[in-house]
């Protein structure tokens, strides 16, 4: 088996943090105790969303003195509404920031949490007088477990990203919904327009909610493998993470030293089991008298040619009449090792191709969402942002371009985190674990719609 640094290329782009402290009996005995105290905890959701319309002034002498009012306050800025929004919105925000100079906290690495978890898996352990398949079934699910800790902290590190992006698309919204409560005001909007900016402004909000709950979700799952229950702890562990996934390797490479063309021979040679199942399977094979293989393929597979048509409605399973046969058990164990050998076999060099592929898949994706979605969306925005100066565009649709880019830098979080989800998978086949294809999806939730209203 590789040794485990060089499986681990997303290890050596962390900082480590100093070991988190162990938990004794006692504690165990506090967390399962229902009278243990435990503070009310609530799901940091976005503010409610704002639904009224303001009423049409009853007479015309009154409409024109809200729609002077409406054009004059806006007049006092370059830009406009956004101006104005974006300078409402920064004043009672400014007063209420207060000054602190308290250090931020280590950023929770990988391995801290790894060795965390460890405390809580005394099954992990090899130790003395254990046999060779005792170990090897502990270095398989040993492996599996790294793969599960990873994928619990690159979820909870994309999932905080997540929200922060999601809070700015629902920001956007509502500063639209906030224009067109004022152009419905001043007269210049029907009812109808405002009621489609609100409806984009629920979906921002909805996403931002989910984006909460998913985070909080793999916020616990990452905690709940570190061995930590306290929900004020669960929050410091929350603050620990970093603030942004590793980036992407420009190039893929299976691992150090392995080439392409090698992957399947490396998995194989990787999993303990396999190993302590070839060896006897060997010795049964050897030891078989001259012919008595050939004879006992035979019976086998004239017993299956024999079988009734499936299509007939009968079960009837494949019989072998020859007792000469059947009386040397070591036939029968011999077909046993190699239809058990085969697909074991079998089953890892899938594991290998697919591990692989996936890798291959979510590199390429993550990429292309950064380096293409990402930067046409970018380049976009610049040039509605251009339009918008020149009386080209309107608020509206500078406001649906910077959700659309906002969308698309949330999709490529996504999928990076589907690339070091894979990575973390392909590192634990090499080292003997299992693997199942990811199916966690990497798109960003959808936004609302890109329609415009006036300038």
């Amino acid at each position: 088996m590789l040794p485990l640094s060089r499986l681990a290329p997303l290890w050596l782009a962390l900082t480590l943090a100093p070991p988190l402290g162990a938990a004794g009996p006692d504690d165990a005995l506090r967390a399962a105790d229902p009278a243990s105290p435990a503070p009310a905890v609530s799901l940091p959701l976005p503010s409610p969303q704002r639904v009224d319309a303001p009423e049409s002034p009853a007479d015309l002498e009154r409409a024109r003195a809200v729609w002077r009012e409406a054009n004059r306050s806006v007049a006092d800025f370059p830009r406009g509404h956004i101006d104005l929004l974006r300078w409402e919105a920064a004043q009672p925000q400014a007063a209420a920031t207060p000054a602190t100079g308290a250090a931020a906290p280590a950023p929770l690495g990988l391995a801290d949490a790894l060795r965390a978890s460890l405390r809580q898996r005394p099954d992990l352990f090899t130790h003395a007088g254990m046999n060779a398949l005792a170990q090897a079934r502990v270095r398989v699910a040993y492996a599996d477990h790294v793969r599960e800790v990873q994928h619990a902290w690159i979820d909870a590190i994309a999932t905080r990203e997540r929200v922060r992006l999601r809070a700015a698309v629902l920001d956007a919204a509502r500063s639209g919904s906030e224009l067109g409560r004022r152009m419905v005001r001043a007269g210049n909007w029907p009812q109808a327009r405002l009621l489609q900016e609100q409806l984009i402004e629920s979906a921002a909000w909805q996403a931002e909610a989910d984006a909460a709950l998913a985070r909080q979700a793999a916020l616990q799952r990452l905690a709940g493998l570190m061995g930590i229950w306290r929900a004020d702890e669960v929050r410091a562990l929350g603050e620990r993470l970093g603030a942004a996934l590793p980036a992407m390797p420009e190039r893929l490479r299976p691992a150090d030293g392995l080439a392409a063309d090698g992957i399947e021979a490396a998995v194989l040679r990787a999993d303990p089991v396999l190993a302590l199942e070839a060896a006897p399977a060997r010795r049964v094979f050897d030891s078989l008298p001259a012919g008595r293989w050939a004879a006992w393929e035979a019976a086998r597979d004239g017993a299956i040619g024999a079988m009734p048509e499936p299509t007939d409605g009968r079960a009837t399973p494949p019989h072998i009449d020859d007792l000469s046969l059947l009386r040397e058990h070591r036939l029968l164990e011999a077909d046993e090792h190699r239809a058990r050998l085969l697909a074991m076999a079998s089953e890892r060099r899938a594991m290998a191709r697919n591990a692989w592929a996936q890798l291959q898949a979510r590199h390429a994706g993550a990429l292309h969402a950064e380096r293409v979605v990402a930067s046409l969306k970018d380049a976009q925005q610049q040039e509605t942002l251009l339009r918008y100066n020149g009386m080209f565009d309107s608020t509206w649709q500078l406001l649906a371009s910077a959700r659309e880019r906002l969308d698309a830098l949330d999709a490529a979080v996504m999928a990076r985190r589907s690339y070091w989800r894979a990575q973390a998978s392909w590192q634990a086949l090499l080292a003997g674990g299992g693997f199942a294809m990811d199916d966690t999806a990497s798109a960003a939730t959808p936004a609302g719609g890109n329609d415009a209203g006036g300038h």
